[in-house]
């Protein structure tokens, strides 16, 4: 079983905690290409903050990097991944996963549908955004949903200490 966890904070003190255990899929190559087309298929606009929605309308990966390259990381059972990041064509950040030399992303054909190639020669190794590293709401849901979807057993729960 795997356990992600993001915590709330009221200062440095924790006074709660969104607690996810599942099982995750074991890591070959046909399992992290059938995960990312999972999450693929559960991306919509209602994820997105406004500010990507307008682009994603002609474009449906745009925005959608982040969270999805987090929620497969988490889906995965291994700590072969590398979060991997890097600013692209439109100043914007981009998100992918790694390991070695193999490339891991989800949202890539947000670059090719327009002409563009993604930034991996310029990436490097990064840190989730957020303090503590702590997973993203979206991509709890997301991963969630992905588990639903699959019809996969999950606990989620909250606690207050």
């Amino acid at each position: 079983m795997k356990v992600v966890e993001r915590s709330r904070y009221n200062g440095h003190e924790i006074f709660e905690t969104r607690r996810l255990t599942f099982t995750p899929y074991e890591y070959s190559e046909e399992n992290i290409h059938n995960v990312m087309n999972l999450i693929r298929d559960q991306l919509n606009p209602t994820i997105l903050t406004p500010k990507y929605r307008e682009e994603n309308k002609n474009n449906p990966m745009f925005g959608h990097c982040y969270h999805s390259t987090q929620a497969l990381y988490y889906l995965m059972n291994t700590n072969n991944l590398v979060p991997m990041s890097a600013t692209d064509y439109r100043n914007d950040k981009h998100w992918w996963l790694q390991d070695g030399d193999k490339i891991y992303d989800i949202t890539r054909d947000q670059y090719y549908s327009v002409g563009e190639n993604p930034p991996y020669e310029q990436g490097r190794p990064s840190k989730w955004y957020g303090w503590k590293q702590r997973p993203h709401q979206k991509s709890l849901k997301l991963i969630m949903s992905i588990l639903d979807f699959v019809k996969s057993e999950y606990c989620y729960e909250t606690i207050k200490p």
